[in-house]
């Protein structure tokens, strides 16, 4: 829930953190979305877009990045049983109609052993998981590697907006000289709003960057572990010691 409040904090402050107001000496103006794109120049219009895609984005990776939808932890039961069992076909048919990235990494390693079910070759096996593993794993990071590109991009396109709205300035002053001081502050404004609002998209993008990417890296350390248990049940016809009771562990012979 905290996780939820901080993400809708952020994404305020990505879009809204520039709506602020200028004070001058006699009145109070408020600056809207329309006056910053019209003092930002030409350089606004592509970060706009490289904001609204990074919320995009954002909103995307909360859904396909859950561990629980991804995982399906809730599955272990089953499947150890039926690994236990050696009933590969059955388990590959259960990975089929319930496709996530946990079932569909198992199921490619399935694939190998199914007309081997009494004796698997665990080598193939764990083979074809990593190679769909790695498949998915690609396909899955795509738009959390976007994240890093608009937060790389961004800044520096707001650089190049600051270039350009100096460059005006310095034009300004060339022509009309200090004579109006409105047409130079207009070109010193666009430079000043397209750096900082590059920074505002720049710095939730990387935020979040890094912040789906842990996450991904633990879901992925998470699939590794829940399939060696598979497997070993597989390999071995008996439950991983790790879903044994305490009063089983006592059991077994052994200090």
């Amino acid at each position: 829930m905290k996780k939820n409040h901080l993400i809708f904090i952020l994404l305020v402050i990505a879009n809204f953190a520039f709506a602020q107001t200028t004070i001058n000496s006699n009145t109070v103006n408020e600056i809207n979305l329309i006056d910053l794109l019209k003092t930002g120049g030409w350089a606004m219009w592509p970060l706009g877009l490289f904001s609204f895609f990074m919320i995009t984005l954002i909103a995307q990776n909360i859904f396909s990045l859950r561990a629980k939808k991804l995982l399906r932890e809730d599955f272990m039961p089953n499947l150890i049983d039926l690994m236990i069992q050696k009933k590969c076909k059955t388990a590959l048919i259960f990975c089929k109609k319930n496709p996530c990235l946990f079932t569909n990494s198992l199921g490619s390693g399935l694939e190998k052993c199914i007309n081997s079910s009494h004796n698997p070759d665990i080598q193939r096996m764990k083979e074809s998981i990593e190679e769909a593993t790695l498949e998915q794993s690609a396909a899955l990071t795509k738009s959390i590697d976007y994240l890093s590109i608009i937060g790389a991009s961004a800044p520096m396109l707001g650089l190049l907006g600051t270039v350009s709205g100096m460059i005006k300035a310095f034009q300004t002053m060339g022509t009309t000289g200090m004579g109006k001081p409105e047409l130079l502050a207009a070109n010193i404004g666009e430079a000043l709003i397209t750096t900082a609002t590059g920074l505002i998209i720049a710095i939730p993008a990387m935020f979040f960057f890094f912040y789906y990417k842990k996450s991904f890296h633990k879901t992925l350390v998470t699939l590794g572990r829940n399939i060696g248990f598979l497997i070993e049940a597989l390999e071995k016809g008996e439950q991983p010691i790790s879903f044994l009771d305490i009063e089983e562990i006592e059991k077994m012979d052994g200090e």
